[in-house]
């Protein structure tokens, strides 16, 4: 029988290995720039022109290579920070695998060159497909200068699956703040397409927090440090109120190496407990420092999951930490043992007399008294005399025409509209409602319109349906790339962070047929000269965040649904609310406009509009 078994070229191992490290640009970016931590320097820059498919350049003024060691940091399993297993188990550096170099050489063009401190001549070493091209002294400065090209010349179906520029971008500056924010002490510099995108200089770790993810994060954070003999943890969470509805600013790095830690995740999440809004994620960026012995963070190929030896112990620690976190920002009731007053918790002996507490109460006092009448007692407590007002009915004027929020559900209609809403969906199958012009309305607690119908009475809610009308206005501004919008008397400045500042330069175009009016007005900030027409008053900064936001969970993808999702969110926040007093013409200018929309019954969110109490179900009521 012939021998089948084969060893294979290491070109080829080269490329399979690939396969599992460099996954993509940001792949590249991670690996290199890790590197250059490694190698002690104190300012890295990261060059990329088409998101990494055309150029991938680090420059680092780190420790630099001999020209052999140049050269073997292209070899396979080929490192300077492990020399035996026990080394594995005493891991503080960020590249040990030994693949990284060699698996980028095989699928790109790279060129390097890298002058050890100790020398006054470098290395030039050119490689392309795992071959050699070239390797000869070279003047440079002391680090090293690494460029990446051509990624995937050679592997024409991963480069032919690559994402849009700006997605691979996306996940670039992903892994770029990963990095950034555990060495602080580094200054880090980002260009793109020659353009700036990020400039840190070396600070605190907060300063750099605030670097990457804007100054506007930076009173939304609240320090947190905790020691034990397990673990260490360190970092900042959000303060509940800015919490979020989507992930992108939630951090754990162990040992100054990013990892994803669902269960340590859950851990926060309960140390917030309920005083998060539904569905919301906070912000936070932890630091946990533990034995290296105790961790593993060799089982994956990125080494983004990191194995714990004591995770359960970890996991109430954790959650411990943000408690007490929250509770020195006061957001959760806490007991302050410092401050004067506490409890007088006493300290028992062996000797000491335990006694029962003794209550004192007066017993002659008569609580139906409103005089300071009773015994007086020695030893026992009075109630002092108090007025009590007779019109006490006066604390509720001016409730009665309290505008109410959608929330609220206890209303005059309340038992008959909920079951009687089902029946929006057969509304207009049955048979097509008109409601003519002339006709009367009635507006009940400024939140619904009624009106009479052939069939019985008719109520709409005031701000679903022009939330309906204002969406399909949007979505066809939108298709005919109509502009209707209204400038800003002083225009309004927003600062972001550099990943959102991506999304918002591809949603530029949709928010401008929406009628915003957004210009770049520095590196992550931006000016807001116009929103759409009839939005009124509102928070212009808030709602282009949340746009951003919406942009980001869903839609970009596909225009059409990203289209319908922001439309959605400015329909929703440019609506009238509840509790605004209509005049019987916009009452019936609403109701004709609602009823000239493709859909009627629904609003863009799904919620029935209106709903009808037919004749034959009042006069049952009113048997």
């Amino acid at each position: 029988m012939t021998d089948i078994i084969k060893l294979l070229p290491d070109s080829v191992a080269n490329q399979i290995a690939a396969g599992e490290v460099i996954q993509r640009p940001a792949s590249v970016v991670k690996e290199l720039v890790e590197n250059a931590i490694d190698a002690d320097s104190t300012e890295i820059k990261v060059i990329i022109k088409d998101a990494g498919k055309t150029l991938i350049q680090v420059i680092d003024d780190g420790k630099g290579m001999s020209d052999t060691d140049a050269r073997m940091s292209f070899e396979r399993h080929a490192t300077s920070k492990i020399t035996d297993a026990t080394d594995l188990f005493n891991i503080h550096t960020k590249g040990f695998r030994g693949e990284a170099l060699a698996s980028i050489a095989a699928i790109a063009h790279v060129e390097m060159k890298s002058r050890h401190s100790g020398s006054e001549i470098g290395t030039y070493l050119e490689i392309k497909g795992s071959k050699v091209e070239q390797q000869e002294p070279v003047s440079c400065p002391q680090g090293t200068n690494i460029n990446v090209k051509n990624l995937f010349f050679n592997v024409p179906a991963r480069r032919k699956f690559l994402k849009s520029a700006s997605t691979e971008f996306r996940h670039i500056l992903n892994e770029f703040q990963r990095i950034a924010l555990v060495a602080p002490e580094v200054t880090f510099k980002l260009y793109h397409n020659d353009e700036e995108i990020l400039d840190l200089p070396s600070g605190s770790m907060r300063q750099r927090i605030v670097g990457v993810f804007g100054k506007s994060l930076n009173p939304k954070l609240v320090a947190l440090e905790v020691e034990t003999s397990i673990v260490k943890i360190t970092g900042f969470i959000g303060k509940p109120e800015f919490a979020r509805k989507k992930f992108g600013e939630q951090f754990f790095f162990a040992n100054n190496r990013y990892m994803r830690h669902p269960y340590f995740h859950k851990a926060v999440m309960d140390g917030y407990g309920n005083i998060l809004q539904a569905e919301t994620i906070p912000s936070y960026f932890l630091y946990l420092d533990v034995d290296p012995a105790s961790v593993d963070v060799n089982i994956h190929p990125t080494k983004t999951e990191i194995k714990f030896e004591n995770e359960q112990a970890i996991w109430p620690i954790l959650m411990a930490a943000v408690r007490e976190a929250l509770g020195k920002f006061n957001v959760v009731p806490s007991i302050d043992f410092d401050q004067e007053g506490a409890i007088d918790i006493p300290v028992l002996h062996k000797d000491t007399e335990i006694k029962m507490p003794v209550v004192h109460t007066n017993p002659d006092y008569n609580p139906f008294k409103t005089s300071g009448g009773g015994g007086t007692s020695s030893g026992s407590y009075e109630r002092p005399s108090m007025h009590i007002p007779t019109d006490w009915d006066k604390l509720y004027a001016g409730f009665e025409g309290e505008s109410e929020t959608e929330e609220e559900t206890d209303n005059d209609f309340g038992s008959a509209v909920e079951p009687e809403i089902k029946k929006a969906d057969r509304l207009f199958d049955e048979e097509v409602e008109t409601v003519q012009s002339g006709q009367s309305f009635f507006q009940y607690k400024n939140r619904y319109i009624i009106t009479s119908v052939k069939s019985g009475l008719m109520l709409i809610d005031q701000h679903r349906a022009h939330s309906r009308i204002l969406f399909e206005k949007y979505l066809k501004n939108i298709e005919n790339h109509k502009v209707i919008s209204q400038k800003l008397l002083f225009p309004e400045t927003i600062e972001i962070s550099a990943e959102d500042g991506i999304i918002l330069e591809e949603i530029k175009d949709v928010l401008a047929c929406l009628g915003f009016d957004v210009e770049r007005f520095g590196k992550n900030t931006f000016a807001i000269n116009g929103v759409p027409y009839d939005t009124g008053n509102i928070n212009a900064v808030a709602l282009l965040e949340q746009l951003i936001e919406t942009a980001s969970e869903q839609g970009r993808s596909v225009k059409t649904d990203m289209s319908e999702a922001l439309a959605r969110i400015c329909a929703g926040t440019a609506a009238i609310q509840y509790g605004k007093k209509l005049s019987e013409s916009e009452m019936q200018d609403m109701v004709d406009s609602l009823f000239a929309c493709s859909m009627p019954n629904y609003s863009p969110d799904g919620k029935p509009i209106l709903t009808i109490l037919e004749d034959s179900e009042l006069e049952r009521h009113l048997k």
